[in-house]
């Protein structure tokens, strides 16, 4: 390969989902912008995604991530020129002039693509927006009810954020044969997403129904009838929060509304911040991966769109779920850790896990069984 070879461009401007096709990977379902199922390699359910948009695939359990380019060589086990090859074609007796009409097409494609998937989060976006002026004050609403089955009674939390709301009838809608299909219909728990910046980018909704269990309705897949999970988020996440109390100098930060909720109710520190990551992969950001590196907690600092706390967060704590694989969840959280240390210089970080027999108040109260500075 030359350097003005056209064909590295030319491959990263493709449409990653056309390339998935061309590869044949199997199980592949559409989940807005990402297309996620077994990894081609190390199998599972749902550990292997594309995205789309950013034309970038990652596989949470074996590792490999990447480009289009990147993708034909995990699936195939190909080196990097024959992949390339795989995808445009030989480079050899090309002319000037097809060469150039090559780079050109790469940046028409480049162009598109990117026109598309910024139009794709300006809509979702919109429509995150709608759904969110949909709601009504969460406050003396069912979310009390819910929120009440899930272990935060009304008396110990008698005023609720107002970055929450409550919606008495959202449809939940999932993808059949690329249609949008509603699957259930009934109560929901909203969250406003914010940006860096503060501003709105993207609504979570829980689903609930308070004659269950915890509050938790079933939702089934109306055709492969798979239980399907009750949260979902609409619009931008990557880098937002939900803001449960203004800024502090100290952050608090649970994946979920409710574990962050239980900590506020701890309120230890006093006075500190408390906001919902929305989802693990936003707190932890991309990591360092490869042989050895699968539990290191590694932050790839070329992930600019992670999580990161506002200028003037002095601590921040990241409470890991005790209900979840702990030597993954405490490497992904020690690599968000880290990032924000990197990138916050003076920051003091942590992360509290929540093992059995120990309560969020003792976590957060930094007893040194319960609460680990991160190096």
């Amino acid at each position: 390969m030359t350097r003005d070879d056209p064909r590295p461009a030319e491959a990263a401007a493709m449409d990653m989902a056309e390339v998935a096709n061309r590869l044949a990977i199997q199980g592949l379902t559409r989940a807005g912008r990402e297309m996620i199922g077994p990894c081609p390699r190390c199998g599972g359910k749902d550990r292997f995604g594309i995205n789309i948009q950013k034309r970038v695939f990652q596989c949470r359990k074996c590792g490999g991530k990447g480009g289009n380019v990147d993708l034909v060589m995990f699936v195939m086990g190909l080196a990097f020129p024959a992949a390339l090859e795989w995808l445009c074609g030989s480079v050899e007796g090309v002319s000037p002039e097809e060469r150039r009409q090559r780079e050109r097409k790469a940046a028409e494609n480049k162009a598109r693509n990117d026109a598309k998937a910024a139009a794709a989060r300006e809509q979702a976006r919109r429509e995150a927006r709608e759904i969110w002026e949909q709601g009504q004050p969460a406050q003396d609403s069912p979310v009390h009810d819910y929120l009440a089955l899930r272990g935060i009674p009304r008396a110990r939390f008698p005023r609720l954020p107002v970055c929450l709301r409550f919606h008495p009838s959202l449809g939940y809608m999932v993808q059949v044969d690329r249609q949008w299909v509603e699957a259930h219909r009934g109560p929901a728990m909203l969250a406003a997403i914010q940006g860096p910046d503060g501003r709105f980018i993207g609504v979570h909704r829980t689903w609930f129904d308070p004659s269950r269990p915890k509050g938790k309705p079933a939702i089934l897949h109306p055709v492969s009838g798979d239980r399907l999970k009750v949260k979902k988020s609409l619009g931008s996440v990557k880098g937002g929060a939900i803001r449960l109390t203004p800024p502090g100098r100290v952050l608090i930060m649970g994946e979920g509304i409710e574990t962050t909720l239980t900590a506020l109710l701890a309120d230890e520190p006093p006075g500190a911040a408390y906001w919902a990551g929305v989802s693990l992969g936003n707190m932890a950001g991309q990591r360092q991966l490869g042989q050895g590196l699968k539990y290191a907690g590694l932050p790839d600092l070329g992930d600019t769109e992670a999580f990161v706390p506002p200028a003037g967060v002095e601590r921040l704590i990241f409470v890991q779920d005790g209900d979840s694989e702990p030597r993954l969840t405490r490497s992904q959280l020690l690599s968000g850790i880290r990032r924000a240390m990197a990138l916050r210089p003076g920051l003091r970080g942590q992360v509290a896990p929540c093992p059995a027999g120990v309560d969020l108040n003792d976590v957060l109260m930094e007893r040194p069984e319960a609460s680990d500075p991160v190096p």
